[in-house]
């Protein structure tokens, strides 16, 4: 009786796990697995698969759109993930500051609401709002002498226009994640800095900012990720266009697949995708572990 409840003590809690190791494996496991096996393939969802190789591959080296759409997504990147960083770090230390205010619960509540919203009807929403000719949008944007139909229409603004759309949809999360580092830092280190005389900006700088590293650099790489598979806003926003100046790598994916008829192709695209993401994540495990070890 004793083994059996020394089995079963044992076995207990990999049972726990077993429902959701199951579904990471047939979703997640299983998808990659597919997505690798066709991208050796030429396939177009109808017909059946047929193996070509490497051609997929080679055909990459020599893909000019795909060359635009990764640059697309590192103008994305590069554009959004420090706005993102910087206001959500300054709102959550004025939340901080508030925290016991209503003002300073009203706007984490307000803050986090386009978070909640799905990217699909924040797409459908601002696209509204730029193209839908409203006389108070005009009358802001004509203050400073700016078309609003042009920002989604002119390949030189549009992928300004999604960055900025894609910084106001999600920095309430970033906030949220600093707003929880900051409440963690205890009270006596600013009254010590008080005490000796250090102002907002030095006790921000010196204090704050330094105890927060670790959750500015989980945030930065959280941002980058999230910016290298935009999808959604992109392509209810403006589709891609104007000459392909907002098609990113994974529009570029969905194209391929289901406008073009390549799907092995498109997996093979989605495969480099992957491969960046990968390695995004292996820095930030490298930059997360140099950080603990220096605390």
């Amino acid at each position: 009786m004793k083994k059996k409840k020394n089995i079963l003590s044992v076995l207990s809690p990999y049972a726990y796990i077993t429902p959701i190791s199951l579904i990471l494996l047939t979703f997640v496991a299983g998808s990659l697995i597919i997505a690798v096996c066709f991208s050796f393939t030429k396939y177009n969802i109808i017909t059946p698969a047929k193996f070509n190789g490497l051609f997929n591959y080679q055909k990459l080296l020599r893909d000019d759109k795909l060359k635009l759409c990764i640059l697309n997504t590192v103008k994305i990147t590069v554009m959004a993930v420090p706005l993102q960083i910087i206001i959500s770090t300054a709102l959550a230390a004025l939340i901080a500051s508030r925290k016991d205010t209503f003002l300073g619960k009203f706007a984490k509540a307000a803050l986090f609401i386009p978070v909640l919203s799905s990217s699909a009807v924040v797409g459908t929403v601002w696209k509204a709002i730029l193209n839908g000719g409203h006389p108070a949008v005009s009358f802001l944007f004509g203050l400073f002498g700016i078309d609003p139909t042009m920002l989604l229409g002119s390949s030189t603004t549009a992928i300004i226009t999604l960055s900025m759309i894609i910084v106001w949809k999600s920095m309430g999360y970033y906030m949220i994640i600093t707003l929880s580092s900051l409440m963690s830092i205890p009270d006596n280190y600013y009254e010590a800095a008080r005490a000796d005389g250090a102002n907002s900006w030095c006790i921000f700088s010196q204090i704050t900012i330094p105890l927060l590293k670790p959750t500015l650099i989980l945030n930065t790489f959280l941002a980058v990720i999230s910016s290298m598979q935009v999808f959604e806003i992109a392509y209810i926003t403006t589709g891609g266009g104007p000459s392909m100046s907002t098609t990113t790598m994974v529009m570029y994916a969905y194209q391929l697949t289901f406008k073009g008829g390549k799907a092995g192709y498109a997996m093979t695209v989605s495969n480099v995708l992957m491969l960046m993401v990968l390695v995004v994540v292996l820095f930030q495990q490298r930059f997360m572990r140099r950080e603990a070890s220096e605390i």
